[in-house]
């Protein structure tokens, strides 16, 4: 029986590319929502969810880091994806004849200088594979997607202009979540723990709980903050560190995080990807 892996949007996604690439011999499942491809991973429809984070040109993806916490699953593996955006049009229409493009608004900022040097107006779409499916049901020759060339193949697009985005390193990582937590030995590239933290209301809580990663020589690579439960005065910080838990540097740095937090919840140790080097 095949595996299936979840991700959010339409076939054709770059969501989809990324599970196409890192699980090739997995079944791509597309969901709605990502509370959607969370709940397929919970609900056992599908062992696995391929859900995007940040990406290098337009930063965090929306909504990703409220769920993360609060969705039962465990982050397992990690993938760089590199995003190149390509021009889809009806079978047949050249890019000259092209005065609109529509895709998601991230996809859209990313090729912001290339659409305006060829006047081409944006139109904001639900996202990229849904654009192309949309382009490719409405018949309107003087519009185009931006999208996967995965896409172009599976709505029957012709890919007019490919690589456009402004930023030659255009990369999306993507978190991998599972039902149960990562058991495989540490991988080559070394590993990564990524945990959510609370900082008691004291001054300086989060200088002082960021102090022991600074002592022990562990390299927090992302650390950001967002409001919960709709309070100005209540803070969660998502955080990305190098090493595992069991590293005597990292339990240290763990140790005094913990004494200034009022609650930490680790949402994977896994194996670093080799795109981060």
């Amino acid at each position: 029986m095949t595996q299936r892996i979840a991700f959010q949007g339409e076939p054709g996604a770059y969501s989809h590319q990324a599970c196409h690439e890192t699980y090739p011999d997995m079944e791509a499942m597309p969901c709605r929502t990502f509370e959607d491809a969370m709940e397929a991973v919970r609900s056992g429809a599908a062992e696995l969810a391929m859900l995007p984070v940040e990406n290098s040109t337009f930063g965090r993806v929306a909504d990703i880091h409220h769920l993360l916490p609060h969705s039962g699953l465990h982050i397992i593996a990690e993938a760089f994806v590199r995003v190149h955006i390509n021009v889809l049009t009806l079978p047949g229409t050249p890019l000259s004849q092209i005065e609109s493009a529509m895709s998601h608004p991230m996809l859209l900022g990313q090729c912001r200088a290339y659409l305006s040097a060829k006047g081409i107006k944006r139109v904001t779409g639900a996202d990229t594979a849904g654009s192309a499916k949309h382009i490719a049901e409405a018949g309107d020759a003087k519009m185009a997607a931006l999208a996967s060339e995965l896409a172009g193949e599976i709505y029957g697009l012709d890919v007019v202009a490919r690589h456009i985005e402004d930023e030659g390193n255009n990369t999306t990582r993507f978190l991998v979540m599972s039902r149960t937590p990562d058991t495989t030995p540490r991988g080559e590239h070394g590993m990564m723990t990524t945990f959510v933290f609370q900082v008691r209301n004291i001054p300086a809580a989060l200088y002082k709980a960021m102090g022991g990663f600074a002592t022990n020589g562990v390299n927090m690579t992302k650390l950001e903050s967002y409001m919960v439960g709709g309070s100005f005065s209540a803070t969660q910080f998502y955080a990305d560190i190098e090493g595992h838990p069991e590293d005597p540097a990292v339990k240290r740095a763990m140790d005094e995080l913990d004494y200034f937090t009022n609650e930490i919840t680790v949402l994977g140790v896994y194996p670093a990807d080799s795109g981060r080097h």
